[in-house]
């Protein structure tokens, strides 16, 4: 999946994840009570939800797939609002929504001049394990060396973990190829935020802190920068995404392409994988618009909690690095299953 780490160094540690047992509730609204919903492109979100929605496993989803797949384009509202409920979601949490994006990094397949940091494949005995080494012992034990798993060699070890945080990538060769990375494991450590690490020290107050940030200040203190980097002991390894072609987007939670802007990872404790949800994001830039709820994320925790992915490269982790704001999600729910949660919060 792309992003089981993406947003942590931000949100992870500074907001308190769904207590168990917290209290959650249901509310089934109207399609009138989607703020913008008459403006919005809903084939655009339509062809995102057929990409994914034949991996859904309970009857009436799939049923509903097969309807979906039977739409023309200008049949796409109508079949939202004739087939699902929207239904606001709450937990004890208050609305938190964020973004990510695919990384670009420069590389090489072979190690020589700048080109001097691994991405890993997974090794053997990490996968037998639920919990295996340390970020410090994977990189400076020599436990990784010669053995083969090296998928490229990248130049900049910031930007390599950051490409851990977001999961997936693209790695430019120099003759113009590319690799596509995607997620394929990890050490089984839990994610320590070198943000609120930073917060902590007394280096930044936590309104400061920003991916770009973070880069800068390891990159102006390469010492200390490294010692920041290692105090994470989480580790991602990475597989070779062979079969993406170019215009495809990274692979989400259900092993299919995300798009840009309609595809949003979740908490699936609260929302099924592969169901529509409204955004109704606000702060800068609001957002109004139908996505699909494709990928899932280890920060992404509660009932109204979002990550929106922006797309590939430098322009979309900027905008998806900006995000941080309050707003709503409603899932779209067939409708019988709507009411069902609904008589469900009665018992």
């Amino acid at each position: 999946m792309i992003g089981t780490l993406r947003s942590a160094f931000l949100a992870g540690a500074l907001m308190a994840t769904a207590a168990t047992g917290a209290e959650v509730t249901h509310e089934i609204i109207s399609f009138s009570d989607l703020d913008g919903w008459e403006k919005d492109d809903q084939a655009a979100a339509l062809a995102v939800f057929q990409n994914t929605c034949d991996l859904m496993d309970a009857p009436d989803w799939r049923n509903l797939c097969a309807l979906a797949k039977a739409q023309s384009p200008e049949n796409a509202r109508a079949y939202f609002e004739l087939f699902f409920r929207p239904v606001v979601i709450r937990d004890e949490q208050a609305p938190l929504f964020t973004g990510y994006f695919e990384p670009e990094l420069d590389g090489a397949r072979r190690p020589g001049g700048p080109y001097r940091y691994p991405i890993y494949k997974m090794p053997p005995e990490a996968r037998s394990t639920t919990q295996w080494l340390t970020r410090d012992d994977i990189l400076n034990s020599g436990v990784m060396q010669g053995r083969g798993l090296e998928i490229a060699w990248v130049d900049d070890p910031v930007e390599l973990f950051f490409l851990q945080i977001q999961g997936s990538g693209r790695i430019r060769l120099a003759d113009g190829g590319i690799i596509r990375v995607g997620y394929a494991g990890s050490n089984g450590r839990n994610y320590r935020s070198i943000g609120v690490e930073l917060v902590r020290r007394g280096i930044y107050k936590a309104h400061q802190v920003s991916a770009d940030v973070i880069k800068n200040w390891v990159r102006r203190n390469p010492d200390a920068g490294r010692q920041l980097l290692l105090h994470n002991p989480s580790y991602v390894f990475f597989v070779e995404r062979k079969r993406l072609r170019a215009q495809e987007g990274p692979r989400g939670a259900m092993n299919r392409s995300i798009t840009a802007l309609r595809s949003v990872a979740v908490d699936p404790k609260f929302t099924p994988l592969g169901a529509p949800v409204w955004l109704e994001k606000d702060g800068e830039g609001k957002m109004r618009r139908l996505m699909i709820a494709q990928d899932t994320g280890s920060a992404i925790k509660g009932a109204q909690r979002a990550d929106i992915f922006f797309g590939t490269g430098e322009v979309a982790g900027q905008a998806a690095g900006r995000l941080r704001d309050p707003g709503r999600m409603v899932v779209f729910i067939p409708i019988q299953r709507a009411y069902a949660l609904l008589e469900g919060d009665g018992e």
